[in-house]
């Protein structure tokens, strides 16, 4: 049976991963078919580069995903298409289904980015122990000493 799945290469604890197609009982940095992508955990944003037509071959041809490789195809929208060609639709509609994809991505990478700068100014915050008043609420301020 063919697996897609990741091959480890780099130094000592900064690892790059090859995404290949392998027979399953091959060792998991020994022997694959073909080379199919490159996956860079380390970097931030994770790099993720797939040759999608190669991807979607060995898909059609029966390759079973690992786990990870599955979340990475569908982070990339490999999957969607490889669903929709599985459903029978024609590239008009695939490419459609995946433009919308993509904007709705986009828009889910920006929340995520608003996210996290608001959780980070949060621990800011908490370190300074300087905790911030929620919005609408006034702080009571002492009426100042008069002689």
């Amino acid at each position: 049976m063919v697996k897609l799945r990741l091959k480890r290469a780099g130094k000592k604890a900064h690892p790059i991963y090859k995404i290949v197609a392998a027979d399953s009982r091959a060792p998991r940095d020994g022997r694959f078919i073909e080379i199919v992508g490159d996956y860079n955990p380390g970097m931030n944003p994770a790099k993720i580069s797939i040759v999608e037509d190669r991807a979607l071959y060995w898909l059609k041809s029966g390759a079973q995903p690992t786990d990870t490789v599955k979340n990475l195809l569908s982070r990339k929208g490999t999957l969607l298409k490889f669903h929709l060609m599985k459903k029978g639709a024609d590239e008009t509609k695939i490419a459609e289904e995946y433009n919308k994809w993509l904007s709705l991505q986009d828009g889910k990478i920006q929340k995520e980015a608003e996210k996290k700068l608001k959780l980070k100014e949060k621990r800011k915050a908490k370190k300074t122990g300087k905790a911030e008043a929620p919005a609408g609420t006034v702080t009571p301020v002492a009426p100042a000493a008069t002689e």
